[in-house]
């Protein structure tokens, strides 16, 4: 059987936008994916893949790391002692497969597959370009692209999809809640100029609530103080009602379950928006356009995208919003919310949920030592 390195250094969000590319890898053979102690637990809900490693690369994330030369030769040494036959290295188009592909190289691996805009020498032996944006299509297909360059089959619908089963509801979410349906919104982001602020976000649960919705809001272990706050000065909006504080109560397929069982999610352009559409859930995607919607946005479900994509921020890749206000999604009001909601609710998403959940109960992906 034909040994797959899959790689993709970046965060959760990422990873989920290539698993239909490891899906389709894993239809010519064993995909281990290599992946950034930030993207490790999207790896893990990914149909296809075998077994994850971790490293947290230099030259990728957020915050990279010092260079540890042990750490990169251990790396080395554990690759070549598997024995790939081919590694495929899935980038964004603003980073450069090359560091990695000469890791591989020294591993012994003998197929290189990777989307290069630099000449990469003898690193890779199938090089694939990609036009700078806003072109180049969706984060997804410019994926599968390089799968099909490195043997996949092309699959006819591509689509997100994580392990199944998932774990159950958190006992925090009551009942009569779970039975009722709910909405979920997600305020936080991995960088802020994505995420909204306090005092706009509480104004989505409260029109919610008022026309209906019960809200759970969720967020990271470091998105407590945000969420904590939204639940607060929801109160001052409107009359009570049902909105729920569930940040850090779970993890990664902990909130994926939260999620498919929502009726919606809204969110920015952040890793929740894709673990959504990754279990067949609608989005009403508030988009701050630092990076081009055309190739970030929920892929595979229903979606309304708001927000100013003129904004002046645009294309900027900002990570702090550069303009005063937030006006690309301060803009965004409860009831502009309210209406995509239930536009993006209809009856025909229901077929989107049952495609995702077929053919996703895969074992669990074996976790590999860092």
């Amino acid at each position: 059987m034909t040994r797959i390195l899959a790689v993709r250094l970046d965060s959760d969000g990422d990873v989920l936008l290539t698993g239909p590319a490891i899906r389709a890898l894993s239809a010519i053979g064993t995909v281990d994916l290599l992946a950034s102690p930030s993207g490790a637990a999207a790896a893990r809900l990914l149909p296809g893949v075998h077994t994850v490693l971790e490293f947290d690369a230099p030259w990728s994330g957020f915050r990279p790391p010092a260079v540890d030369t042990a750490a990169t030769l251990e790396l080395v040494e554990r690759l070549r002692a598997t024995g790939y036959d081919r590694a495929v290295i899935f980038t964004s188009f603003h980073q450069s497969p090359l560091p990695m592909a000469l890791l591989a190289r020294m591993a012994g691996i003998g197929h290189i597959v990777g989307t290069s805009a630099d000449y990469p020498g003898s690193l890779l032996d199938v090089r694939l370009k990609r036009p700078d944006p806003p072109g180049g299509g969706h984060e997804v297909e410019a994926a599968l692209e390089v799968a099909v360059a490195a043997g996949a089959p092309r699959p006819e619908h591509p689509r997100l999809g994580v392990r199944h089963p998932l774990p159950p509801l958190p006992e925090q979410l009551p009942a009569a809640v779970r039975s009722g349906g709910y909405v979920v919104l997600h305020p936080g982001a991995s960088v802020s100029a994505r995420g909204l602020r306090a005092a706009h976000a509480a104004t989505i649960p409260a029109a919610l609530a008022a026309a209906g919705h019960a809200v759970v809001v969720t967020g990271g272990p470091g998105e407590r103080a945000l969420v904590a706050e939204t639940v607060d000065l929801t109160r001052g909006h409107g009359p009570d009602a049902t909105v729920l504080d569930l940040a850090g109560a779970t993890d990664l397929s902990g909130l994926a379950s939260v999620l498919e069982a929502a009726d919606c999610t809204v969110v920015g352009n952040t890793g929740p928006a894709h673990l959504s559409a990754a279990v067949g859930t609608p989005v009403v995607s508030l988009f701050s356009p630092v990076v081009p919607a055309g190739r970030w946005r929920p892929y595979g479900v229903p979606v309304r995208l708001l927000g100013d994509q003129g904004a002046p921020c645009r294309d900027s890749r900002a990570r702090d919003c550069p303009v005063p206000g937030h006006p690309c999604l301060s803009g965004v009001t409860g009831a502009d919310v309210v209406a995509a909601v239930a536009e993006v609710t209809q009856p025909t998403e229901e077929p989107v949920r049952a495609a995702h959940a077929a053919g996703s109960g895969l074992p669990h992906a074996t976790r590999g030592d860092r």
